[in-house]
């Protein structure tokens, strides 16, 4: 009889999109440093009461080509993981949809902060495509309302002061209980109730492995710290770990 084969949890962050051309938000060359008035602009309570935030916002989403980013060799190096028949799970807390764009199937990927790829009205809770919100902005609409009831149109997220769906935590609370290797890639580890995940795991049992340019508040805590550039880093932890656990 096969032994059974560990199941793996990845934690992704910002840090794993910056190559597709994303910029994080707290690295040294990331959105906040740069400008950083540019934090309401992902905060519920100033997009929610100020017009002239929601437009910067819908400007910016705009002009960044918010969905035209493309996966990197980060986010296929977790596909051939996946591939390889060892169980995984991604957990992201980002909201760019390049895991699933990169092949990785979309029952594996648990968003913890929602997507991007999808609006959502603050009234009516009505889904709809970002695509075609952005569409609306490029013709001529600064801020878009919805079409069914007129109100506040926003991207799928979790903006800064909401919380997280308990539902979606309790999901990820299961999968980190039972994961044999956590790895957190590309995250500062400092945005709580995910940050939390990482000591859960090892907690339960599981071996951590963190992946990230910059230090963490777990890395005391983890069996390897990798310090390399993400996509040249987590290709080649993913080699070893098929080799050795596969």
């Amino acid at each position: 009889m096969n032994a059974k084969r560990p199941l793996i949890a990845v934690l992704t962050g910002a840090g794993i999109s910056t190559d597709s051309g994303i910029p994080d938000y707290r690295g040294p060359q990331g959105l906040w440093q740069k400008d950083p008035s540019a934090e309401e602009l992902v905060t519920i309570g100033p997009y929610r009461d100020d017009p002239q935030v929601r437009r910067r916002a819908w400007r910016m989403r705009l002009e960044r080509g918010a969905l035209a980013a493309e996966p990197n060799a980060g986010h296929r190096a977790l596909v051939d993981l996946e591939r390889s028949g060892l169980p995984l799970r991604v957990l992201t807390q980002n909201i760019d949809g390049l895991h699933q764009k990169s092949g990785l199937p979309a029952r594996k990927v648990l968003e913890l902060h929602g997507t991007a790829r999808e609006t959502q009205c603050l009234r009516c809770r009505v889904v709809g495509p970002m695509a075609e919100a952005l569409a609306r902005v490029e013709a001529g609409e600064p801020d878009p309302a919805c079409r069914a009831c007129g109100g506040i149109l926003k991207p799928r997220v979790v903006m800064f002061g909401e919380n997280l769906d308990p539902e979606v935590l309790g999901q990820a609370d299961a999968i980190v209980r039972a994961c044999d290797v956590f790895i957190a890639v590309g995250t500062s580890l400092q945005v709580f109730p995910v940050a939390a995940l990482p000591l859960d795991a090892v907690r339960s049992g599981a071996e951590l492995i963190i992946v990230n340019g910059e230090p963490t508040p777990y890395d005391g805590a983890a069996a390897e710290v990798i310090r390399e550039p993400i996509s040249r880093a987590l290709p080649e932890l993913v080699r070893r770990l098929v080799l050795e656990r596969a």
